[in-house]
């Protein structure tokens, strides 16, 4: 049972380009993906959101566009009646070698300290391999969806892989919230 769900924002959240989402205009939430957020914090579960966003660093988006997104997803959210427990973002450069941006598990790690929330009882989800390279790493469950890039993930993993591969947030959201009662 998972107390702490980690979320990838681009292709899990909301629809993502291989432009870069730059604008609160150009991000849209794939259909259901709030409500399953909404219906997972209504049922104690904690939510956070890891995110790796290098358009900042190169210089494609700037902090304050980042930051607006950000209110427009979260304006969207509190329409549920419900607020992310954290938002944590690596604008770091892929060459940068920072410990924070995915595969690394730098912000999943913080995620789980500060919410203190143990690795056994936190999965990630994601639609990337970096996104279950990190959640590996980290030490919690890596969760697939096959919105976003999540197809093309999922046509690469091999048999010997075990993870779980929903189609979408939503379908994820049900089976943990079952697995919850």
């Amino acid at each position: 049972m998972a107390k702490l769900i980690l979320l990838d924002r681009d292709g899990v959240i909301n629809h993502d380009s291989p432009d870069f989402i730059k604008s609160p205009e150009e991000w849209h939430a794939i259909p259901g993906s709030l409500e399953a957020i909404a219906q997972l914090l209504q049922n104690g579960i904690a939510v956070a959101i890891c995110s790796n966003q290098s358009g900042v660093a190169r210089g494609l988006i700037s902090t304050t566009m980042l930051n607006a997104i950000e209110d427009k997803m979260c304006s969207q959210l509190s329409g549920f009646g419900v607020d992310l427990d954290m938002v944590l973002y690596c604008t770091h450069h892929p060459d940068d070698g920072c410990a924070c941006r995915k595969p690394e598990p730098g912000m999943l790690l913080t995620a789980m300290s500060d919410l203190n929330i143990t690795a056994s009882d936190t999965c990630f989800v994601g639609d990337s391999w970096r996104d279950l390279e990190a959640a590996r790493r980290a030490g919690c469950e890596p969760i697939l969806v096959r919105t976003g890039n999540g197809q093309s993930t999922a046509n690469q993993l091999d048999n010997t892989d075990s993870i779980r591969i929903y189609p979408d947030l939503a379908a994820f959201s049900v089976v943990a919230l079952a697995e919850c009662s």
